[in-house]
């Protein structure tokens, strides 16, 4: 009996399901096809990385959403993280439908970044000052816009009238412009996005 046969009668021996599961597919396999699963393997250890990197971004960028009370990406961002957990599972347990469902996500997640670069870079007369991120909930703006790298607040002088607990408090002397920080984390979900859904295909086919 040979030692991939072992395994998969071991995995067996531990509970692993034998339908679908990885041993049992590399036990049943001929030696030509053997060198693929593992190939395969390769790019499913790649994709894990990749998905718990896209855990670590979104959940970063989901805070910094929240304290911007930018409610339309917080719903987008956390759609998001619900698919890449799926897809995270789908590949851990090779799950394909799972890896499917991902894939179709990240071309989704894709447009949807680039629209927000357009968004903050007024591409095509979008204006990163309107309320479309906010429902029209609120008069806040990106978290980025009072807090950017080398930003100063201004603080309201007082008895200029109402204080307003929803107006945003401008900042001045800014390293960066929010729109370009905006920007900079929507270019790096799309690399990343883009990278994810070639090797989903791939563990797919």
């Amino acid at each position: 009996m040979g030692g991939a046969a072992l395994l998969g009668l071991r995995a067996e021996a531990l509970g692993i399901p034998r339908a679908g599961g990885f041993w049992f597919r590399l036990a049943e396999a001929t030696p030509a096809s053997r060198a693929d699963i593992m190939g395969c393997c390769s790019g499913r250890c790649a994709l894990i990385f990749l998905c718990t990197f896209q855990l670590v971004t979104a959940l970063e960028r989901q805070v910094f959403d929240f304290l911007g009370y930018q409610w339309v990406p917080i719903l987008a961002t956390f759609v998001h993280i619900v698919v890449v957990i799926l897809g995270l599972f789908g590949t851990i347990q090779y799950r394909p439908r799972y890896i499917v469902v991902y894939a179709v996500w990240a071309a989704a997640w894709i447009t949807w970044n680039i629209f927000i670069i357009c968004f903050y870079l007024e591409v095509g007369g979008l204006s990163k000052d309107s309320k479309l991120l906010t429902f029209n909930l609120s008069r806040h703006r990106s978290w980025w816009r009072e807090h950017g790298p080398g930003c100063l607040r201004e603080e309201p002088a007082a008895g200029l009238g109402p204080l307003d607990s929803q107006a945003p408090v401008p900042a001045i002397g800014c390293t960066l412009e929010h729109g370009y920080v905006e920007a900079l984390h929507s270019t790096l979900q799309i690399l990343v996005a883009d990278k994810g859904s070639a090797l989903a295909a791939d563990i797919g086919n």
